[in-house]
């Protein structure tokens, strides 16, 4: 049984009319996601879809060597594994939680039943994995060009964009990670980030103690990144009152 507070969650199936929207609802689950569970693995095919309702999720790639980088972040705006939905090809990253949530499973053979189906569900859908290949095009970018902090920053800003909370739950070796970096250089970006008085870092817990002054460190990554969130299925309107950066509110 899904709540009614679950649907409200998922931006993707707000953006549905209703009776699309009883079409997925009507083959979906609740599950718990948990840290580090992976949702898809490279070359494989997932057996489900995930609608996310909280927490978020990390597409990685990885190297030969081990080392890994982020090359996208899903929250409740969006839904995992639908880059399957699209052909045959061979997917080489890998989709895990990053920050425990919940979210709505759906079949995926069942989603791409109603993919071909329904114009409607099949053009959000398509809009989507069109803002996520858009996004990844950027943050690619954006490893290559921009310094560690401006990087962090970014970073820190599109995932509070998703869970809409001050305090996130990282570690420097999973930011590391993240940005492709060694951890005495996350270790440097973040002292530079907090001398400037936008985050604090303990511990393995980051509070964004001021938000203009993490979007004014940031790069200019972050406002494409972050319109193409807002733009998202037609919306105009901010994902989150209140957490509009000044470059953007205009």
């Amino acid at each position: 049984m899904v709540a009614d507070f679950q649907t409200e969650r998922s931006l993707f199936l707000k953006s549905l009319s209703l009776d699309d929207r009883k079409l997925v609802l009507a083959h979906c689950r609740p599950v718990p996601l948990r840290l580090h569970a992976i949702l898809y693995e490279p070359g494989e095919i997932p057996s489900h879809a995930y609608l996310i309702t909280a927490g978020f999720a990390s597409i990685v790639t990885s190297m030969p060597d081990g080392a890994t980088v982020e090359v996208g972040v899903i929250g409740r705006e969006g839904v995992a594994c639908s880059i399957h939905l699209l052909g045959p090809s061979v997917i080489s990253t890998r989709c895990l939680v990053q920050l425990e949530g919940t979210a709505l499973a759906i079949p995926l053979a069942r989603l791409a039943y109603l993919f071909a189906q329904s114009p409607a569900i099949r053009g959000r859908l398509l809009e989507f994995v069109q803002s996520q290949d858009a996004s990844l095009g950027q943050i690619a970018a954006c490893h290559r060009l921009h310094l560690a902090e401006e990087r962090l920053a970014r970073w820190l800003l599109m995932v509070q964009d998703r869970v809409e909370s001050d305090v996130l739950d990282l570690t420097q070796e999973f930011l590391a990670d993240m940005l492709g970096s060694r951890r005495t250089t996350v270790t440097k970006a973040a002292g530079i980030l907090e001398e400037g008085g936008a985050i604090e870092f303990r511990r393995g817990r980051i509070r964004i103690v001021d938000r203009q002054k993490l979007v004014a460190a940031a790069c200019l990554c972050y406002p494409v990144v972050r319109s193409l969130l807002t733009r998202l299925y037609g919306r105009a309107e901010p994902v989150s009152p209140g957490l509009i950066p000044r470059k953007l509110a205009m």
